[in-house]
């Protein structure tokens, strides 16, 4: 049978209910959210003269829920237009509805004996094989499934979100006892291709994969700290992004996500598995549960292990706990040498090695913490999967991890592995002894382009499942590169088609960057059918190198600043008029020259979680790599479709003078950046790469033909460029932008108008492209304008003067 979800049931409303519900409605799936009925009417309700007999006040909770989960930042829904996917109600007036739906999960508090009245309910209207799960975060199944259904019971499962669901990519498939082995393969499948999640199929133990490994990180780290009289900064520095995991870290990620959960997890562990060896590290100290008592659970109640302060000069200040005397301070630096050495290793995965043979105290932290690490995963296995891999995925997908614990085993050595647990009393797993003798000599390996994991039953190596979906450039870097400079890649993609990766710092677009695309576009147009331009790293390109743009202007190299914006603007226009389709694959922050790039390729495929924007502005320059000529294009394309032209043509001039900046690929369509019936959207970004190349080729088997550059773009001229001077000098008259701010978006309305021509002129693509650059130009030569590029090239923050 195929199966499609067109409509899911959620019951349960709060956090995780509505973030769930959201992120259904993000992928097209119309929801039905349920919650109780209130008890009692709130002091409003009286006001009105209501009774607990109105609709509005039966659906009062699940509508608040609702409306506080869609103010929440950052957004759970793509688009606000999603919201009218979802449709709210209350268990005792619209729990027959479930009937129509093809999966109802439960999300209510993790309580057994509400979760079964709830299935109880479920059951007398729910049809014969509907998939139902539970969001339950570590109750056992065999608990929640008593006295269902034989039909109840072959459908269900646990389907474990992490919050909050849009974002945080970990999706555990936890199949009963007597689920169906094609519902477990189908949550496996839906969640990787629809909800865009990592699926990771766990067995059913306390807190599964994520948060068992996940909390006992933390937990030891809790010990380690005490052991070596550590700072919370210098655990922060010590566990942040050098490592790879969240700018968050150890103890800002605690606040956020509350103190009082990750105990409650903890003593979950605790409590229910008497034969882990490790138990007694989930025994919270004595610092944490003082914390418990005085209510200093982090975000939700103000203060936790931090604590934000205005201070007698009125300026907000951030305290740190002090561990010991248990009072706030301000905060501390935190250096070590040890970091120092890992500044110029750009790849995480590679630093582990430099990390664990540090001299100072980082160096005893890092060997101490992996050792622990190690030893507790390695003894995971088989009691929370039988395959290592799962751990690997459900860390980086549900902690934000870049390298899970077995790839930094591997990183550090395997054997240098065993050595740091032996330093700390700890014996390698008779699997891992066996592996090693075995011959492999890691956990993990490549071949033709694919990941291999060490398989234990079998003691070999084993493809990693489900990656035929995917392109992993980190695999085929080596053996399918075609050319290379310091700025690209070049990689054979297979079936004709290449791949740029940007190698750059934050991937931005330097020379070096614009060479390289030029150089595979030379090599697409002789022996290939297409061109993807495309990475998988944490964001798509952060736009032009503003650093060389600086150096370039405060030496008045005017002259070389020239050609290389032309040499920009020249590119881009290969993008778009080539002889062969060329894709962007953009994600993550796709700003400013990325943001341009992406709009002049044939077509766009964008993960869903792209943050896109002309954001040029805030440096003092209006795009200049063609994103002015384009925005004026684009809205002259909409001028037959009834709007007044002018009213078009400014939504296009504001997009680019508020710098917006898109939160989603969807939001994006709604700002013309992207554009419906042209470009495309995956929801999983693992998939993007495959998805590019695939519409590459199809572009180029449809019989793709080189375009002439367009010379019909109607311009308004004086109408507008009066319109929008007016505009601006109405905004500095009341103090709403600074006087360089007019000036730049003077600038802006010159080149969006078409300069001061007497009437509508057409004009064409090079036209409105020469006097972007000469604006751009003129703005370099502003002393505001460098002072903007330097305070951004300092602080990576926009300055308004």
């Amino acid at each position: 049978m195929t199966r499609r979800i067109k409509k899911v049931a959620i019951i349960g409303s709060g956090i995780m209910g509505s973030g769930i519900a959201c992120h259904f409605a993000n992928i097209g799936v119309e929801v039905l959210l349920l919650d109780i009925v209130p008890r009692e009417l709130n002091d409003k309700e009286k006001a009105k003269g209501l009774t607990l007999e109105d609709k509005v006040v039966r659906n009062r909770l699940v509508n608040d829920a609702l409306a506080a989960s869609l103010k929440s930042k950052p957004s759970p829904i793509y688009s606000k237009k999603f919201v009218e996917r979802i449709t709210t109600g209350n268990l005792d007036d619209d729990l027959h509805k479930i009937k129509d739906v093809d999966w109802v999960m439960e999300v209510v508090v993790e309580r057994l004996d509400i979760k079964q009245q709830v299935f109880e309910k479920v059951e007398k209207y729910r049809t014969p094989g509907t998939l139902i799960t539970s969001n339950t975060s570590g109750i056992p199944i065999k608990f929640m499934n008593e006295g269902r259904s034989e039909d109840f019971q072959k459908h269900f499962a646990v389907t474990h979100f992490f919050n909050p669901p849009r974002y945080l990519k970990l999706f555990e498939v936890v199949p009963g006892p007597q689920c169906k082995q094609e519902v477990t393969d189908f949550l496996m499948m839906y969640g990787d291709k629809f909800l865009g999640k990592t699926s990771v199929l766990a067995k059913d133990t306390p807190a599964f994969i994520g948060n068992r490994i996940g909390i006992f990180g933390i937990a030891s780290l809790f010990h380690i700290v005490k052991e070596m009289g550590l700072t919370i900064e210098e655990v922060d520095k010590l566990t942040g992004p050098v490592i790879g995991r969240p700018k968050s870290a150890t103890f800002r990620t605690i606040d956020v996500v509350g103190l009082d959960t990750l105990v409650h997890t903890a003593n979950g562990v605790k409590d229910n598995c008497p034969n882990d060896e490790m138990r007694d590290i989930f025994e919270i100290p004595d610092f944490v549960n003082t914390m418990m008592e005085n209510k200093w659970l982090g975000s939700k109640t103000k203060q936790g292990f931090y604590k934000r302060v205005v201070g007698e000069n009125g300026k907000k200040e951030i305290l740190s706990l002090d561990l010991d005397t248990l009072e706030y301070r301000p905060k501390q630096r935190a250096k070590f040498a040890t970091l120092e050495l890992t500044k110029t290793i750009d790849n995480v995965i590679d630093r582990f090695k430099v990390l664990v043979s540090g001299k100072d105290k980082a160096g005893e932290f890092y060997r101490k913490s992996f050792a622990a690490m190690f030893a507790y995963v390695q003894n995971r296995i088989p009691e929370i999967s039988d395959e290592l891999y799962r751990i690997d995925d459900a860390l980086k997908a549900g902690f934000g991890w870049e390298n899970g614990p077995f790839e930094i085993w591997d990183a550090i050595g395997v054997e240098k592995g065993i050595e740091l647990m032996k330093a700390e009393g700890k014996e390698p797993a008779a699997w891992v002894v066996d592996m090693l003798a075995s011959g492999s000599k890691s956990f993990y390996s490549v071949k033709d382009g694919a990941t291999y994991y060490y398989d234990i039953p079998s003691k070999s190596q084993a493809k990693k499942p489900g990656q035929d979906a995917f392109i992993i450039l980190d695999n085929i870097r080596e053996s399918k590169e075609v050319f290379k400079n310091s700025g690209v890649v070049v990689e054979d993609l297979g079936d004709g088609i290449l791949n740029v990766e940007f190698q750059s710092k934050m991937n931005t677009i330097g020379g070096d960057v614009l060479a390289g695309l030029n150089k595979a576009l030379d090599m697409a147009e002789k022996d290939y059918q297409g061109l993807v331009v495309g990475n998988q790293a944490a964001n798509f390109s952060v736009g032009a190198n503003i650093g060389m743009i600086f150096m370039m202007a405060v030496e008045q190299e005017y002259d070389e600043l020239n050609y290389a914006i032309k040499y920009f603007q020249d590119t881009m226009m290969r993008m778009r008029y080539s002889s062969i389709p060329t894709i962007a694959a953009p994600h993550g922050m796709t700003l400013g020259g990325g943001c341009e790039l992406s709009m002049h390729a044939d077509k766009v495929v964008a993960a869903a979680e792209t943050y896109i924007g002309l954001v040029e502005f805030g440096v003092g320059v209006i795009p200049g790599g063609g994103g002015s000529k384009e925005m004026t294009l684009r809205a002259q394309d909409l001028f037959h479709q009834g709007d007044v032209q002018l009213n078009v043509l400014q939504e296009h001039f504001l997009a680019i003078g508020m710098a917006k900046v898109a939160t989603s690929a969807y939001e994006a369509f709604d700002m013309n950046v992207l554009q419906k019936g042209k470009d495309v959207i995956v929801v999983n970004k693992d998939r993007q790469i495959a998805e590019a190349k695939k519409h590459a080729l199809l572009l180029a088997e449809a019989g793709y033909t080189q375009k002439p550059m367009r010379k019909d773009i109607l311009v308004l001229g004086k109408q507008a460029l009066g319109t929008f001077m007016v505009g601006t000098d109405s905004m500095k008259a009341s103090r709403f932008i600074s006087e360089h701010d007019q000036k730049i978006a003077n600038k802006l309305a010159y080149v969006m108008a078409g300069g001061d021509l007497s009437e509508p002129t057409k004009v064409s693509e090079q036209y409105l492209l020469d006097i972007e650059r000469e604006a751009f130009l003129s703005l370099c030569t502003e002393r505001k304008t460098l002072e903007r590029i330097q305070h951004m090239l300092k602080t990576g923050k926009p300055l308004r003067n």
